[in-house]
């Protein structure tokens, strides 16, 4: 995580910045030497050498401290897509980019994205969250980077490239879902690649074809189907 802050932040608050990453880091370390069960208030308590009571003052629960992970993977995505914006790329490549750039920071960092995705909500927790409104959500950053997919829809419409008939919102889930899948997949089955018949395929590669399906799934069909379904 980066460490550098701008500078008008007071001493006090950059001292508060670097000890919540420094909790943060030393969860996604337990986490990939213990897993979930392993991680805890009290045993990151003992990791870094504070006391609970200390750590709570960042982070109120476990639960909490998760989210934050992922807000924290949001937050590092959202830097990769706009260095992807600021580039010439044309519209193909820009969607491609939104796929294979989710993917390659999951990945880049492995036990902090498992980490992140590994509880399962409560039902209070659920009901919690359903209580936040669209405009709410999209003010954080896993909300920014779901908007991104809907704007990347709209315009891939707007372009004659990506089927008009697409409801833009689900088909952003539909994005995103696909790209969260396979960044688990590889994250839990590093091997996924190599597993065919053919010569073996870097994990780019692999991800760029993945890529390119989804793409292609998003398009213009090139003849629209009969009533009877078919072409």
């Amino acid at each position: 995580m980066d460490s550098d802050y701008p500078l008008e932040q007071t001493p006090a608050t950059r001292r508060r910045n670097k000890v919540r990453e420094a909790i943060l880091a030393a969860a996604e370390r337990m986490f990939a030497k213990e897993g979930e069960s392993g991680l805890s208030i009290r045993r990151l308590a003992e990791e870094i050498d504070y006391s609970p009571s200390a750590i709570y003052k960042y982070f109120g629960s476990k639960e909490e401290l998760l989210e934050e992970l992922k807000d924290s993977f949001f937050e590092r995505l959202l830097d990769q897509v706009d260095r992807v914006s600021a580039t010439k790329l044309d519209f193909h490549q820009r969607a491609r980019a939104c796929v294979t750039t989710y993917v390659a920071t999951a990945t880049a960092r492995p036990h902090h994205y498992a980490a992140a995705f590994s509880s399962i909500p409560t039902p209070e927790e659920l009901a919690v969250r359903r209580q936040l409104s669209w405009e709410e959500f999209i003010a954080t950053r896993k909300g920014q980077a779901f908007k991104i997919l809907i704007d990347l829809v709209e315009e891939g419409q707007a372009l004659g490239v990506f089927d008009p008939a697409l409801e833009p919102v689900k088909a952003a889930k539909s994005i995103w879902a696909s790209s969260h899948g396979l960044a688990l997949l590889m994250i839990h089955m590093p091997i996924l690649p190599d597993v065919q018949p053919c010569p073996t395929q870097t994990d780019g590669d692999f991800v760029a074809y993945h890529a390119d399906i989804v793409m292609r799934g998003l398009a213009v069909p090139a003849e629209p189907p009969h009533k009877n379904g078919t072409r």
